[in-house]
C-alpha cells in the first residue's frame, strides 16, 4: 500500500510543472516561469481583445478620413469618345452630318456652403478618434483585472494541491500507526479498515486540486494569447493588508476615471452631431463645380466636301445652389430619429452612472471583507497546527482517540485552505476595486 501511493503521487506531479504545487522543483525544458509583472507585459501586448481594441483604432481612423475628405475638393479625370450624326440637320446643311467628338477633363467639385452638415461629420469623427482611445483602455484594464485573478486562482489551486497532498501524506501515516499498533496487539482490524478508508477518502482531493491546477494554467494562456506554449507562475499568496480608499473618495475616481464613462459621454457628442447632420438634409448648400481639359470635334457630310475638323482648350466654373425645401418630410423624420438616439445614449449614460456607482460600493465592501478574513483566519491556522501536534502526540502516547486526531486534522486542512483562499479573494478583490474605480494597471 504504501508503494502504491507514492507510485501515485510521482505520477501525478510528473505530468506537468503546474501540477507541482508549491514544492521547489526544476522547471521543464521549454516552461516559461511568468511572475505577476512578466504575465501582464504579455497580456498588454498579445490579449485579443487588446488587439481588437488596435483594430478598432485603426478603424475610426480611416472613417475620420472618409468624413473629412466632404470637406476637400474632389477631382475626377473624364474622357470620352462618341460618334453621332442626325438626319434632321439636312434642312439646315444639305447632307446628314456625322459628328465624332473627344473629351478629355478634369472635373473639380468643392463644397462652399452645406449648413454645417459637412463640419458636423468631421466632428463627429473626431470624437470617434477619441472613442478608440476609451475602448483600448477599456480592454487594458478588463485583461489587467482578469490576468491578475487567473494568476492568482494558479496559486490558490497551487496551495489546495500541497493541501491536499500533505493530508493524503497524514493519513498514509495514521495508516501505518496503526498498523504499527496493530502488530504490536494494541489496535484491531476495526483501526486499520478505518484508516484505509482514510487513505482513500483523501485521494480525490489530490486528483481534484491538480486538474483545478490544470484548468487555472489553460485560462492564464487563453489570456495571453499563448497558444501551446507550457506555462508556470511564480508567486506567493501572501499580501500585506492595506486600508482600502473610501466610497466618497472611490466613486470620484471612477467617474473621472472609468473609461466606459468617458466612451459614453463621447459618443453622446456624436450623435449630437448626427442631428445637426440630419436636420442640414432640406437646408440650401452651394458647391462650386468646374472643369478644364481638351475638346475634338469632326464633322463630315456637309456636302461638296465640305466639314468641320478642330480642336482646343475647353473649361467651365460655376457656383450651384441645392435647395430640396420639400422632400415629404423625410428629413424631419430623420431628425426625430436622431434625437430619439441621442435621448437613449444620455439616459444609458445615467444608467452606466447607477451601475459604477453600485459596483464601486460592491468592490470596496468585498476588499473589507476580505481583508477581515484573511486577518481573522491568520490566527486561526496557528491554532490548529498546535492543536494538530497535541493530538497525534497524544493519539502516539495512547491518551488520544484516533476521532480527536482526525478532527485536528480536518480542522488544520480547512483552516489553511480557507487561509488560501482567503488571500486569494483580497488580493483579486483589490484588483477589481482598482477596476471599478477606472485605475487598473495605472
Amino acid at each position: 500500500m504504501k508503494n502504491a501511493i507514492l507510485l501515485v503521487l510521482s505520477l501525478i506531479f510528473s505530468v506537468s510543472p503546474c501540477l507541482r504545487g508549491g514544492l521547489q522543483y526544476a522547471h521543464a525544458a521549454g516552461t516559461r516561469n511568468l511572475t505577476l509583472d512578466q504575465a501582464l507585459s504579455i497580456a498588454m501586448s498579445k490579449n485579443r481583445d487588446i488587439e481588437k481594441a488596435r483594430e478598432y483604432a485603426r478603424y475610426v481612423q480611416g472613417r475620420y478620413i472618409e468624413e473629412r475628405a466632404a470637406a476637400l475638393p474632389q477631382l475626377s479625370l473624364n474622357g470620352g469618345a462618341s460618334l453621332a450624326m442626325d438626319e434632321s440637320q439636312k434642312a439646315l446643311i444639305g447632307a446628314a452630318a456625322r459628328q465624332y467628338s473627344r473629351t478629355a477633363d478634369i472635373s473639380l467639385t468643392q463644397p462652399l456652403f452645406t449648413w454645417g452638415k459637412v463640419g458636423a461629420a468631421i466632428r463627429a469623427a473626431t470624437v470617434g478618434l477619441k472613442t478608440a482611445d476609451e475602448q483600448l483602455r477599456l480592454y487594458r484594464q478588463a485583461a489587467y483585472r482578469d490576468v491578475v485573478a487567473a494568476f492568482y486562482d494558479i496559486l490558490l489551486a497551487r496551495e489546495l494541491n500541497r493541501l491536499a497532498v500533505e493530508n493524503l501524506a497524514q493519513k498514509k501515516r495514521h495508516l501505518d500507526e496503526a498498523r504499527r499498533k496493530f502488530t504490536a496487539g494494541v489496535a484491531t482490524d476495526y483501526d486499520i479498515l478505518a484508516a484505509e478508508v482514510a487513505v482513500e477518502n483523501a485521494r480525490p482531493d489530490v486528483i481534484r486540486s491538480a486538474n483545478s491546477i490544470r484548468t487555472a494554467c489553460e485560462k492564464l494562456r487563453y489570456l495571453l494569447a499563448l497558444e501551446g506554449e507550457p506555462i508556470d507562475v511564480a508567486g506567493s499568496l501572501d499580501s500585506v493588508i492595506q486600508q482600502p480608499r473610501s466610497y466618497p473618495e472611490a466613486l470620484a475616481t471612477a467617474r473621472s476615471k472609468r473609461p466606459e464613462l468617458a466612451d459614453a459621454k463621447l459618443r453622446i457628442g456624436i450623435y449630437d452631431e448626427l442631428v445637426t447632420i440630419a436636420a442640414a438634409d432640406n437646408k440650401p448648400r452651394l458647391d462650386l463645380k468646374g472643369s478644364a481639359g481638351w475638346h475634338w470635334l469632326d464633322v463630315t457630310g456637309m456636302g461638296q466636301g465640305q466639314g468641320i475638323n478642330e480642336n482646343g482648350v475647353a473649361w467651365n466654373v460655376g457656383v450651384y445652389l441645392t435647395f430640396p425645401f420639400f422632400d415629404g418630410f423625410r428629413t424631419s423624420g430623420r431628425v426625430t430619429q436622431a434625437r430619439s438616439d441621442l435621448h437613449t445614449r444620455q439616459i444609458e449614460e445615467s444608467k452606466l452612472l447607477d451601475s459604477v456607482a453600485l459596483e464601486v460600493r460592491d468592490a470596496g465592501n468585498a476588499v473589507r471583507e476580505a481583508a477581515e478574513i484573511v486577518q481573522a483566519l491568520t490566527g486561526t491556522v496557528k491554532q490548529a497546527e498546535r492543536l494538530l501536534q497535541m493530538a497525534e502526540k497524544g493519539y502516539e502516547y495512547g491518551v488520544k482517540i484516533r476521532l480527536e486526531v482526525d478532527d485536528a486534522q480536518l480542522n488544520l486542512v480547512l483552516a489553511r485552505s480557507n487561509l488560501a483562499r482567503a488571500q486569494r479573494d483580497y488580493r483579486v478583490a483589490q484588483v477589481s476595486y482598482e477596476w471599478a474605480m477606472g485605475v487598473a494597471g495605472e
